[in-house]
């Protein structure tokens, strides 16, 4: 990636740092790029400085990183230095870019290697980041790498500026839909999902608050708990609890769906989920179906139950990997994800999902989306 931002990279940096993160004249913001980020990195410290924000780039060299790795220092990587705990007590804002770059090599590493050094600082950072307020996002641009492009069969470069794209979003617009939806799927209603590809799920709700993903970071709102705290760029989407003993009927998904519980992650395609009596009965997908089974197969009682639905707010997500669900109107249906109700699984990890754009939905017989705008 170049080092020199394009004017879409110039574009997604101001809105994000103007009207996502709002960063204000004299504050303190701190930028974490790694070396295949640096142009994008570069656009966001600029536009830091242009609004009156001091800006810290701490750049993480991949080569080096690597070096590391093979050293067997995987632990060293996983602990911050002294100068970064102090950087992040006096900061009012953070960007993290996700590298690094080569994530072909990154996902043959094992899972104790990754662990030592993904999770070794999480705890205490969150902790520090809640009590300070922090205000942070992540940057799915960081994603963008050669081995996922070809993975997933799709143009690097449109993927990327996808992403970048929809991180223009308005995310006021994206915060009232989010409200209006939320207030509507509240209490214990029953919801109805409807596609012309054969989709018609009946499903009902928990009874428990749905959260509102608008893209500004929450960081003194306990709902938003763990790394949900920090928004995710781009964002734009409404999480709604399930009743996990409501569900009949059929979705039939439009977008391929993800394996995200570790890398590499496996894409599922032309999934289709057959409920009866409140339970999965079946399921089949065009591409993907053996690993999903046998991933299935390894799943804990509540497996077969609803957990979560998702309704995307973000006017300007596509066709994009990983973030399909994002896009306006578009549902996601996730199974076995449940914690909230006493016949699902307490796992927070979900068995699988299916996606499905420009559907119709209604509650308690009222249509709230139709055809992927909201009413």
């Amino acid at each position: 990636m170049s080092e020199s931002p394009s004017s879409l990279e110039r574009a997604a940096a101001r809105n994000l740092v103007e009207n996502y993160l709002r960063v204000k004249p004299g504050e303190n913001v701190i930028v974490e790029s790694w070396t295949h980020t640096l142009s994008m990195s570069s656009a966001m410290v600029d536009e830091v400085r242009r609004v009156g924000g001091s800006a810290l780039l701490v750049y993480e060299d991949d080569d080096a990183w690597w070096r590391a790795v093979e050293r067997k220092q995987a632990k060293l990587l996983g602990r911050l230095s002294a100068p970064e705990w102090a950087a992040l007590k006096a900061a009012d804002v953070y960007v993290q870019f996700w590298g690094p770059a080569d994530s072909g090599r990154l996902e043959k590493l094992p899972e104790r290697t990754l662990d030592e050094w993904a999770t070794g600082w999480v705890d205490r950072w969150y902790k520090i980041a809640r009590s300070t307020g922090l205000r942070g996002g992540r940057m799915d641009v960081g994603w963008v790498t050669d081995k996922r492009a070809r993975q997933w069969g799709v143009s690097k470069n449109r993927w990327m500026n996808g992403l970048l794209e929809a991180c223009l979003a308005d995310p006021k617009e994206m915060a009232r839909s989010g409200t209006r939806l939320a207030r509507v799927f509240s209490g214990t209603k029953k919801v109805r999902i409807t596609h012309p590809n054969g989709t018609d799920l009946e499903l009902a709700l928990a009874g428990v608050p749905s959260t509102v993903y608008d893209g500004y970071p929450h960081p003194k709102n306990k709902s938003y708990s763990g790394a949900d705290m920090l928004a995710n760029f781009p964002e734009g989407r409404l999480r709604i609890p399930l009743d996990a003993k409501t569900a009949e009927g059929r979705i039939v998904s439009t977008y391929r769906s993800y394996d995200v519980t570790w890398f590499p992650w496996t894409t599922y395609s032309g999934g289709r989920f057959e409920f009866s009596d409140g339970k999965l009965t079946s399921f089949s997908f065009e591409e993907g179906e053996a690993p999903f089974a046998k991933r299935y197969a390894q799943r804990k009682p509540g497996k077969d139950r609803t957990g979560l639905l998702s309704i995307g707010l973000n006017p300007k997500v596509g066709n994009l990997p990983y973030r399909e669900p994002l896009g306006l109107g578009c549902v996601q249906l996730v199974v076995g994800a449940n914690a909230y109700q006493t016949q699902g699984s307490k796992s927070p990890n979900d068995t699988g999902s299916v996606c499905l754009a420009g559907s119709e939905i209604s509650v308690d017989g009222t249509p709230v989306v139709r055809a992927g705008k909201i009413l």
